[in-house]
């Protein structure tokens, strides 16, 4: 019976997050990072090569991006295959706690590393720890978003690291060279899958001092035997800085936050994950930095306060109950490198971040469905009690579990999901923005409104919100009030000159009213900082075109050819561009270049009449042009 516990854990796991399955690809990072992203397709030397030579969206993963790299292979483009993927990478993640929870809660119990074996009378604890940290509603955006394979697979190698170094340490004194080895090679692993478990090293002194009671702080066991993991975590640390920098992305300066808000940020994050590890509700995709940060406000000042009126407890009862402070001080270090002290993005909390920091707390939990087992079997607690506490303990799990299967439902799609982001937190500039910028889409009356009066409301929530001032701008284009519509995208361009959406979106508007010039300035120098824009390589080649079909027009045909080479630079198969260049050397009278841009605009689109007939006109009499102007 207790072999087929580790499966009714994995078959648990996935079945919380089952809802996750029929999710799509989001207009948050996954639009980014697979649906622009042509680079990962395929598991050859080129994506090979791809995977450990990008710094992607400021991250360094390559064995991330193998995996998604396989997933393509094995099913494309399909989302269903992502979402497969993450759902047993995380049930097997649960699997993995399990048997380390069963080492853990062993040696707690005995007193030693000696102790930490298998234990059938502790598997019912390490059950209930596993199910309380694979159900619960904080994995859902690890587990339900594709972009966070990252998180889910990290913890893979993570989880392994440490069971491996635990079989390591369990048979005497000194670790066994090839459980360390083993242990090693599975933390570089999961370097190269997100850098933040980059903490491995500490939490093996920590696990030392409690529940090994190795002797953790000699010389022998800090440094010699950890050599290997802290020269690894360096290197993880140093690469994840160098790739925020190589990406473009900045570290948020302290000009901006200071020492004081850097301290209240991470007194925020080591309070915010624990108390909404004990009641996650409401849970956001998007936990807003404020613009301005006030210390001594309430939203930062009550954290402090829990903290201090937490930690002095748990240090002056240290002696008897060592494992509550254990998880209390693992969970700030697995929490210390996104923490604030050092802090890049928009958020000040992510759900994502508390994958692996709440397995402290999932352990204590399963430490009191054992106790509670073993006191029943010891009669100090009577079967009737046992049974209502474990009762309750099962129907926690259950919350839990219905919790996770209701919260990945808010992951399917993109609209869903930052509706209920502006709903959970009305105060979320991003949160409102992203859902205006969905909207902005569409020719629909009613959604043009909603989004316009989304994104006055986030630059109402922050003044100098960038992104939100560019969907306003959209919206006011969409409704011809061009003025206005410039005024809003110069202001996104005032406030953050290197994001290329506002350059675009000014040119295209630009286009429309005759500016040409003005807007091919402005598309040309945004394609130069951004190639990979979104749309913008077919804007600015269409754009070309139609100024060299002017410059035809006018008689200026060796302008109109230069033009037109540009266009075909950018988009190397469009049968108009060929078209119209050939029909400008032509008239110039080079007809063997002129022939070759006619017969290619007829391949490339077969059966249109015009370009047929034009290539006919050229073939029987080359000598005489058609007039273009």
């Amino acid at each position: 019976m207790l072999r087929l516990l580790p499966l009714a854990i994995g078959l648990l796991s996935v079945v919380a997050f089952l809802p996750a399955l029929g999710g799509e690809f989001l207009t948050w990072d996954d639009d980014v990072n697979f649906l622009r992203n042509e680079s990962y397709r395929g598991l050859g030397w080129p994506q090979i090569r791809w995977a450990f030579s990008n710094v992607r969206m400021g991250h360094y993963i390559p064995v991330t991006w193998l995996s998604l790299s396989g997933n393509y292979v094995a099913g494309g483009m399909n989302p269903w295959g992502y979402h497969l993927v993450n759902l047993l990478v995380h049930a097997a993640n649960a699997i993995l706690f399990y048997l380390v929870a069963r080492r853990l809660l062993a040696a707690a119990r005995d007193g030693g590393p000696q102790a930490a074996r298998r234990d059938a009378l502790l598997a019912g604890g390490a059950a209930a720890a596993a199910l309380v940290f694979t159900v619960h509603p904080l994995r859902v955006e690890s587990v339900a978003w594709i972009t966070e394979r990252r998180d889910v697979l990290s913890g893979l190698f993570f989880l392994a690291a440490i069971l491996t170094y635990l079989r390591g340490v369990e048979t005497g004194e000194r670790i066994e060279p090839r459980w360390r080895m083993y242990s090693l090679l599975l933390f570089a692993g999961g370097l190269l899958s997100k850098a933040s478990v980059m903490t491995l090293p500490a939490v093996l002194v920590l696990l030392d001092v409690y529940p090994l009671r190795r002797g953790a702080f000699t010389w022998r066991r800090l440094v010699a035997e950890k050599a290997g993991y802290w020269a690894l975590a360096l290197a993880g640390a140093v690469g994840a800085l160098v790739a925020l920098r190589l990406s473009g992305l900045r570290i948020t300066p302290y000009v901006a936050y200071g020492p004081e808000a850097r301290l209240a940020m991470a007194a925020y994050s080591f309070w915010f994950y624990p108390s909404t590890w004990i009641w996650p509700v409401r849970l956001s995709p998007m936990y807003e930095l404020p613009a301005r940060l006030d210390p001594l406000s309430l939203k930062f000042l009550l954290p402090v306060i829990g903290l201090v009126a937490v930690t002095t407890p748990l240090v002056l009862l240290r002696k008897r109950w060592p494992g509550g402070l254990a998880a209390w001080v693992y969970s700030a270090v697995m929490l210390l490198p996104i923490s604030g002290v050092v802090h890049a993005g928009f958020q000040l909390a992510h759900d994502r971040y508390s994958y692996l920091s709440g397995l402290g707390f999932a352990l204590l939990a399963g430490g009191a469905v054992a106790w509670i087992l073993r006191a029943t079997g010891d009669r100090r607690v009577s079967r009737p009690v046992a049974a209502g506490a474990l009762s309750v303990a099962a129907l926690g799990v259950a919350a839990l579990g219905i919790g996770s299967w209701q919260q990945s439902r808010v992951w399917l799609d993109s609209e869903t999901l930052w509706r209920w982001g502006a709903e959970a937190d009305p105060r979320c500039a991003i949160c409102a923005d992203n859902l205006a910028a969905l909207l902005v889409d569409s020719d629909n009356a009613a959604r043009l409104r909603e989004a316009e009066q989304l994104a006055r409301h986030a630059l109402v929530i922050n003044p100098t919100y960038d992104s939100s001032y560019n969907t306003l701008g959209v919206v006011l284009a969409k409704r011809h009030a061009d003025q206005e519509a410039e005024a809003a995208f110069r202001r996104a361009i005032q406030l953050a000159p290197d994001r290329v959406a506002p350059s675009v979106n000014l040119g295209v508007l630009y286009a429309r009213s005759g500016r040409h010039a003005e807007a091919l300035a402005l598309l040309r120098a945004a394609f130069a900082r951004s190639p990979e824009h979104a749309g913008l390589r077919t804007r600015l080649a269409l754009m070309l075109r139609n100024d060299g079909i002017v410059q035809t027009r006018a008689g200026r045909l060796p302008e109109a050819e230069e033009l037109f080479r540009e266009a075909l630079h950018l988009t190397p198969d469009d049968p108009d561009i060929h078209r119209n260049l050939g029909l400008a050397l032509w008239e110039q009278g080079r007809t063997d270049a002129a022939g070759a841009h006619l017969e290619r605009a007829t391949a490339l689109r077969p059966g249109d009449a015009e370009a047929e007939r034009l290539l006919a006109q050229f073939r029987s009499d080359p000598g005489r042009p058609p007039k273009l102007r």
